[in-house]
């Protein structure tokens, strides 16, 4: 990897947390995307987060429909959300698989535990399978 793209995917890493922050407050709170976050969040942060609270039907659904007997429902708060945001990121083609199920795995590791990182893995993992499958 190049330095510039080190940087770049640096830069994401931050803003990735900071989607995932807008989206536990509007998840866990109901309110307005953004209304909770202290600052100004960077305007990617916020597209990415806009988008996965816009789709979060559908990709729930995704992620029941991959989670071996569990409905999104019954996810924590951060698994959810670093799924739905994993999930957006392969729809919208922009970064390489491999690295949107690192950054998900990364973010499950890092704010919920081990075990919420093996879970989201074997998620993404079963999803990109079959998706490739198919």
């Amino acid at each position: 990897m190049s330095p510039r793209s080190r940087a770049r995917e640096t830069g994401r890493r931050q803003l990735r947390r900071q989607s995932l922050v807008l989206l536990f407050q509007w998840d866990v709170t109901g309110q307005e995307l953004g209304s909770l976050y202290g600052g100004e969040a960077d305007p990617w942060a916020l597209a990415l987060a806009r988008e996965v609270s816009e789709d979060a039907d559908r990709l729930d659904a995704t992620i029941s429909e991959y989670a071996d007997e569990w409905t999104a429902d019954r996810l924590g708060a951060v698994e959810r959300n670093v799924l739905r945001i994993a999930l957006k990121e392969l729809e919208r083609g922009e970064v390489p698989m491999e690295v949107a199920l690192d950054e998900a795995v990364r973010l499950a590791k890092r704010y919920a535990s081990e075990d919420a990182a093996r879970l989201v893995n074997g998620i993404l993992g079963r999803a990109v399978r079959e998706r490739v499958a198919t």
